[in-house]
């Protein structure tokens, strides 16, 4: 669970904006206070009178971590800090130095009820040396609640990696911003629920967390047409498309299911239309009412399915890029894709991602971005921790979703989804993908446990619903 639409920096970005803080004549210490007073407080809603154990590193974290003993000491809990090595020079010395009360090196500390870990920061990430990682394993293991201070020590910041830390924590404070470990990787699980303290620091970014879209309810004046046209087309897996096309029912004010399968079949308020050959298919597409083609749900990966697949890109519709679509583009996908002047969403998984894009390094953030610039297309980048980037950098960082959508056809159903947004013509690109994500993740969550994607499609409207 993380804070919705708000910005989310790198480290690099977040030194930066400290830095440009105490330009402007902030004190770090009056900084490290805010820091501090937020750890405390939050520690405080969780705490329940339990002893504390604070891990207090020798950087900035550290520094926050002995402000928080101390606030905490003072509300009468009973708290113990375990140092690991001295604090540097500076905010954090000074912030030992007020530290009075217990304290003991980390090599000897006992687990306590209640753990806040003040070890490492977003400074650069590093593995746990064995030992340590076995004693801060037994202080973490012992604890009935962890509560992280920016991040669990011993995750890469940007990445979200978890470099061997044996840190999960319940609840981890975000200071002055959003990270990508809150967002993305290991980090979605290692940090728990994330909370966000205000200390001061002005930021801006390109990049911001998942929120609940505002939708308009149609107008008085509203038809079928005004409210979205979406053709899906059907392939030789048809159950798929016609999961796209059920999906974007729940929003379109009209849904042609085309394919040369294609026939009669619930719900009856999907138009199906039987297309035999590619002058049909042309026909078809040359409707200027359409909002949005989806193309790839059970489309195959023969002659048939990469003739349907350029016929699509040849249109001048959004078009939404789904499944066997994204495997037949493969590594053309970005010089395919970077003429197409029309509107154009891809929504691979990590696999199709990597044989597309290739799979090099980076994390997840950055290889989005760079997808997208090279293919000129909104990327939807699939998975718990969806990434979704726009050809300018503008990235939005959504976790909303569940576990349990890792089952066949949830994906389709986002590509139907993402259809009626685009076919609706209210959104701009990144907000439609933005609204289908988060509908898509918020349907899911009102399902439950244990559903498929039919279940997904019938919760819908009730996603839609708390838009209005």
């Amino acid at each position: 669970m993380i804070p919705p639409g708000v910005p989310v920096v790198s480290a690099a970005a977040m030194v930066a904006a400290e830095q440009a803080v105490f330009a402007a004549g902030a004190s770090q210490i009056e900084l490290m206070e805010r820091a501090g007073t937020a750890v405390a407080r939050e520690a405080l809603r969780f705490a329940n009178q339990r002893p504390v154990l604070v891990l207090a590193g020798p950087g900035n974290n550290g520094g926050d971590g002995y402000v928080a003993a101390r606030l905490l000491e003072e509300a009468g809990l009973d708290v113990t800090v375990a140092t690991m090595g001295d604090a540097k020079a500076g905010a954090a010395a000074h912030m030992r130095s007020r530290w009075e009360g217990r304290t003991v090196a980390l090599e000897d500390a006992a687990p306590r009820a209640f753990l806040v870990d003040g070890l490492l920061g977003i400074g650069k990430a590093r593995p746990f040396t064995p030992d340590l990682g076995d004693r801060l394993r037994t202080l973490v293991e012992g604890a009935q609640f962890v509560l992280s201070i920016d991040i669990p020590s011993g995750f890469d910041t940007d990445s979200g990696d978890d470099l061997g830390s044996p840190v999960t924590a319940d609840r981890t404070v975000a200071l002055g911003a959003l990270k990508p470990v809150h967002c993305i990787g290991d980090g979605l699980a290692g940090c728990g629920a994330v909370m966000l303290a205000d200390i001061g620091i002005p930021v801006e970014s390109a990049w911001h967390s998942l929120a609940r879209p505002a939708l308009a309810r149609p107008s008085a004046r509203a038809n079928k047409y005004s409210r979205g046209l979406v053709v899906v087309i059907e392939g030789e897996m048809p159950g798929a498309a016609r999961l796209s096309a059920c999906a974007a029912a729940s929003g379109a004010g009209y849904v042609i299911l085309a394919g040369d399968t294609a026939s009669d079949g619930q719900p009856h308020a999907i138009v199906r239309r039987r297309v035999t050959t590619p002058e049909t298919m042309t026909e078809l597409l040359d409707d200027s009412r359409i909002g949005a083609v989806v193309v790839g749900p059970g489309l195959g990966r023969g002659q048939n399915a990469r003739r349907m697949l350029d016929l699509a890109l040849s249109s001048s519709h959004a078009l939404i890029l789904d499944g066997d679509a994204l495997s037949l583009l493969g590594t053309d996908a970005g010089a395919r894709l970077s003429d197409r002047r029309a509107p154009k969403v891809l929504t691979p998984h990590s696999g199709e991602f990597d044989r597309m894009f290739g799979p090099g390094g980076g994390s997840k953030i950055e290889r989005t971005i760079a997808g997208a610039k090279e293919s000129g297309a909104h990327i939807i980048h699939k998975g718990g921790d969806t990434v979704i980037a726009a050809p300018s950098g503008e990235v939005i960082l959504g976790a909303n979703g569940s576990p349990w959508l890792s089952t066949a056809g949830t994906g389709d159903v986002l590509a139907g989804t993402l259809a009626t947004q685009l076919a609706g013509g209210a959104l701009s690109h990144l907000e439609a993908c933005e609204a289908a994500v988060w509908l898509h993740g918020r349907a899911a969550q009102l399902c439950g446990p244990a559903f498929h994607a039919d279940d997904l499609i019938a919760n819908l409207p009730r996603a839609i619903a708390e838009c209005l």
